[in-house]
């Protein structure tokens, strides 16, 4: 059940002053100086620009040490170093994901944001705990957030037996989507882990993300593989893939033509534009029609000691890392951490216009790059037409 709502003195996307009705969990009517509705509450905007749910679009729930105190970090430089080490503190610390991923959404809402889609362990020593935990969180804030549940074979799939089997059950239990992780540098066998993934999202009907951390001609040689099998199984425009910086690669031309088939297969894109290794290029996603989401990855876990959780911060970090300096370049960063991560998550109705979900917040800023470069504290944030937050912090309070 959702309330109405009438905000007055706002500015949608940062353009001229209107109020905003919403009834029933949708935007119903943008207009100035809209009469009172009876029984309907009024909320003062004072002139905050009102901006869609943001949408956490690769992020790991089960994961975060959120509200755990200051852990010092332990992994090694390797991919393999930092799963190792997870398996180990997720033993000693009881890092459970139930509690952790009810932190670390309800800090997200507080920030604005109103979709997550979280990868979630599935391996033969958690078995399925991270599903299980996550979707309780899921089914206790579904009224806050969306939460979108990624089967993620974090420590390999065909390289440790009986994990297929785990991500089987994990979808029949309810995951949304098939995971996958480096084909050729996690199991060292890409045919059987992608025949897999893919036959996994065949028989469930369900979409497909993979993560791709593999480097240049490596993580190039993996992505043809994604996209041959893409076309194959039918699967366009129901496939992503996180991370993928082999297309950050030196080689711009061999980049661009990778860049060119993920567009002609539909594949989105998820990044999470860290500083510390090449990462898809903005402006060449964007100019072949690729669609991009983002997300904070880890938050304060073991693989790091950094994230938020704000993806209006994210969208500033998107735009540095690829020196975005115009109010548009800028304006589609946010795009990427919004309406992209919405996109590639299917979700219905996003957007600050009449009939689109009410699923927004409310942010003091002079224009929207304002927003982004500032990200102040969300004044107002709106999940289904239903206040969630205010000033920063989520209305529900964490574990």
């Amino acid at each position: 059940m959702t309330d109405d709502l009438l905000l007055r003195q706002v500015r949608p996307l940062g353009g001229p002053t209107a109020d905003m009705l919403i009834r029933d969990g949708r935007i119903a009517r943008i207009a100035p100086d809209l009469p009172a509705v009876p029984g309907v509450t009024e909320e003062p905007g004072g002139g905050a620009i009102a901006l869609p749910g943001l949408v956490e679009a690769h992020t790991h729930l089960d994961k975060s040490l959120w509200g755990m105190g200051w852990r010092a970090h332990q992994a090694g430089p390797t991919l393999r170093d930092k799963i190792d080490t997870e398996r180990r503190l997720r033993r000693e610390w009881d890092i459970d994901p139930h509690r952790q991923s009810t932190r670390q959404a309800l800090l997200s809402v507080g920030h604005g944001t109103t979709a997550i889609r979280s990868h979630v362990d599935v391996d033969t020593e958690v078995g399925l705990a991270g599903i299980e935990g996550v979707a309780r969180t899921r089914a206790d804030l579904a009224n806050l957030v969306a939460i979108e549940i990624v089967a993620f074979p974090q420590s390999g799939l065909m390289s440790r037996p009986g994990t297929l089997d785990l991500m089987d059950a994990a979808l029949r239990a309810g995951a949304d989507v098939v995971g996958g992780l480096d084909p050729c540098g996690i199991d060292a066998d890409p045919k059987g882990q992608l025949d897999a993934v893919f036959a996994l999202a065949e028989t469930h009907g369900k979409p497909i993300d993979i993560h791709l951390h593999e480097p240049g001609e490596l993580g190039a040689f993996s992505m043809e593989m994604i996209i041959e099998r893409t076309r194959a199984h039918g699967m366009q425009g129901r496939v992503t893939i996180s991370h993928a910086f082999c297309l950050g690669m030196p080689d711009r031309d061999r980049a661009r033509a990778l860049v060119a088939d993920l567009a002609e297969a539909r594949i989105h894109i998820a990044t999470v534009a860290t500083p510390s290794r090449p990462v898809p290029l903005v402006e060449d996603l964007r100019a072949a029609g690729v669609t991009l989401c983002a997300g904070s990855d880890g938050i304060r876990d073991t693989w790091g000691p950094y994230g938020n959780a704000d993806m209006l911060e994210r969208a500033m970090l998107l735009g540095l890392r690829n020196n975005l300096r115009a109010d548009r370049d800028v304006e589609h960063a946010l795009w990427c951490c919004s309406g992209g991560g919405a996109r590639v998550m299917g979700l219905e109705g996003h957007g600050i216009a009449e009939g689109c979900r009410a699923d927004l917040l409310l942010v003091e800023a002079e224009s929207v790059t304002h927003a982004v470069v500032a990200h102040p504290p969300r004044r107002l944030v709106l999940r289904g037409g239903r206040v969630v937050a205010r000033d920063g912090h989520s209305l529900r309070e964490a574990p």
